[in-house]
């Protein structure tokens, strides 16, 4: 078995692993039974979207695949910050 093919299936198993993540953390997004376990959903969905990108990339050799992530890397922190301050004082910014 040669690298190359080796590479591509391993990819495509941890997309596919990626895909069944995201929607577990759907599920908790959608039907958590409290706002710490929908922002932890959120905080899933975005880690395993980013993730999902970067395999993308990988597999294609595209770099905007490698930005997109960074930028959903970036928002995603500062909405998980957010919300979390929100959640423990009632408001962001003081």
């Amino acid at each position: 078995m040669s690298a190359a093919l080796l590479l591509t299936w391993a990819v495509l198993a941890a997309q596919m692993l990626l895909g069944l993540s995201m929607a577990c953390a759907a599920f908790r997004l959608l039907w958590g039974p409290r706002a710490q376990d929908r922002i932890l959903g959120l905080d899933s969905l975005y880690v395993s979207a980013m993730m999902l990108l970067l395999t993308a990339g990988i597999r294609s050799g595209a770099t905007l695949y490698f930005e997109a992530a960074l930028v959903i890397a970036l928002l995603g922190f500062v909405t998980t910050a957010a919300l979390s301050k929100f959640l423990m004082r009632g408001e962001v910014i003081e």
